[in-house]
């Protein structure tokens, strides 16, 4: 029979389970234990050598089922089905966006060295990398969005750290302006700070884009990030995140992972394989909601400037920087009401369709506020700097109807 290779979201109903091993199950049960049975003492010894990095697998040998904190069926199924969005080697889940990025920045930075990371961040991110890594020793160069190669690196020289340069971190778009940055742009500094005995590592927080409409991966990057909460889990019924990238790069991660306990449960691994079979079927969708809703706001009178990918000048840096990396704009709407905090709140107060919450990428649309909500530990004088003021306004736009999103946009814009 002629060979076919079907598309990830194909291979979303079945990729990596065997209904013969679940009594014919058509669907992967969840596998709620928390360890497992060896067939014989020798094969317990052969599974725990694998386990600690003891040896090499053998050919064809796989990781065999210990302890659900080190992995479970419906853990392993989860991370080779994320793999195929990303054509990643490996992937590892865990049981909150900021565990898989605090686990991933305390996994390979140490006391001494040096992070760059992008602005803005999210708020959890961003205080984690000012508040936490200064503690335990590691210094940190935060650039903006509209810098170019030459100033990051003058930057990072005249830090004096640029010996010590052990990661990039990015997160682009960003968290809540949709400033976009150019991926290759930092492997390549990347690659200018490493040398033979040290790696500078590129890691990107790709949530907003969720796994369908960028790839950092295949743009250079070593690490791709996600909050699996938003798009991928996709319905603000569980709680995950998601580390991918190359196999000895995500051995570290997972043994670390493991050593924390910070793995995701068995049964939000299975609500997660519910959510991948609808994942594409989903996010088509709010990328075109998002599209009918910009250019709404953006015809607004009331809006003083809509923040969305689908938006950008031709002529930009970022609208070249998006052709490049990018396959849709998303779905992530964020716009500057005309006046401050006062008509932001009278606009989100009076949302009827649209839900009064954080969050983002699930099927119900969402409104928030960033700069008093998921941004309001940032620094102020940073806000300024980046745009988060009183005028901003976050919609994460879903499934719905958009005849019925604009129709709850413009209401409650009319009370402002």
């Amino acid at each position: 029979m002629e060979k076919h290779d079907f598309n990830p979201e194909s291979l979303m109903m079945t990729y990596g389970y065997k209904p013969e091993l679940s009594e014919g199950a058509v669907k992967c049960p969840i596998f709620q234990t928390s360890t497992f049975v060896f067939q014989t003492a020798e094969e317990g010894k052969a599974f725990f050598e694998l386990a600690y990095g003891l040896r090499e697998k053998s050919p064809k040998e796989e990781l065999g089922l210990i302890y659900s904190r080190i992995n479970n069926p419906n853990l392993e199924i989860l991370e080779n089905r994320l793999c195929l969005w990303d054509t990643s080697e490996d992937c590892a889940v865990f049981e909150s966006g900021m565990s898989a990025i605090s686990t991933v920045l305390l996994e390979f930075l140490k006391p001494g060295d040096l992070l760059v990371y992008s602005n803005p961040l999210y708020g959890g991110t961003d205080h984690f990398i000012h508040h936490f890594l200064s503690k335990i020793g590691v210094h940190t160069l935060g650039i903006m969005p509209n810098q170019d190669i030459d100033d990051i690196t003058r930057m990072i020289t005249n830090s004096g750290k640029a010996d010590q340069l052990a990661m990039i971190y990015l997160e682009t778009p960003a968290n809540p302006t949709n400033d976009i940055v150019d991926i290759q742009m930092f492997v390549e500094i990347a690659r200018q700070f490493s040398t033979k005995d040290k790696k500078t590592l590129v890691a990107v927080d790709n949530t907003y884009m969720g796994p369908l409409w960028q790839h950092p991966l295949q743009c250079g990057a070593d690490l791709v990030l996600y909050s699996a909460t938003k798009y991928i889990g996709g319905h603000s019924d569980l709680i995950a995140g998601a580390v991918l990238g190359a196999a000895e790069l995500m051995l570290r991660v997972k043994t670390l992972r493991t050593f924390l306990g910070n793995m995701v449960s068995p049964h939000t691994a299975w609500l997660m394989l519910r959510s991948l079979e609808t994942l594409k079927v989903r996010m088509d969708q709010q990328t075109s909601n998002a599209q009918i809703v910009a250019n709404f706001l953006n015809r607004h009178p009331k809006v003083k400037h809509v923040y969305y990918l689908g938006l950008l000048k031709e002529n930009s840096k970022a609208f070249s920087i998006y052709k490049k990396q990018c396959t849709a704009p998303g779905a992530m709407v964020s716009f500057d009401i005309e006046g401050g905090e006062k008509e932001a709140f009278t606009f989100l107060n009076h949302l009827r369709l649209m839900k009064l919450a954080v969050s983002l990428g699930s099927t119900e649309s969402l409104a928030e506020h960033p700069k008093s909500m998921t941004h309001a530990g940032v620094d102020p004088e940073q806000c300024k700097k980046m745009n988060i003021t009183d005028q901003l306004v976050r919609l994460s736009i879903g499934v719905e109807h958009p005849d019925d999103l604009v129709w709850d946009l413009e209401q409650a814009l009319a009370k402002v």
